[in-house]
């Protein structure tokens, strides 16, 4: 993994429930698609509107490919539907980072 993929949500903090089952959705659609599923982390205490998501890829032109690939997989496409429809992601962030320490 040399590329991560980091994912900043903005969310609805009425609506934390649905981006909850929109994460576990993820468990299965992103390796899938070939993203190595590092995790979808909410708080546990303090702000009650973000959420993040680690996604790892050998290169951004596999990242690239995996994006995709999410266009046609049927329960990406699914997710991306709820997602839209229920409205509980307000902005998206993302940046690729590199791991500098193990």
């Amino acid at each position: 993994m040399n590329v991560v993929c980091h994912i900043r949500y903005e969310l609805d903090p009425f609506k934390r429930d649905q981006f909850e089952q929109y994460a576990k959705t993820w468990l299965t659609a992103i390796p899938q698609c070939g993203g190595a599923l590092i995790g979808y982390f909410m708080p546990n205490e303090g702000t009650n509107f973000e959420a993040h998501a680690l996604i790892g890829f050998d290169s951004l032109a596999s990242y690239e490919t995996y994006r995709a690939k999410l266009r046609t997989h049927p329960a990406s496409k699914a997710n991306f539907e709820f997602a839209q429809r229920e409205k509980f992601i307000l902005r998206e962030y993302r940046d690729f980072l590199r791991q500098v320490t193990a």
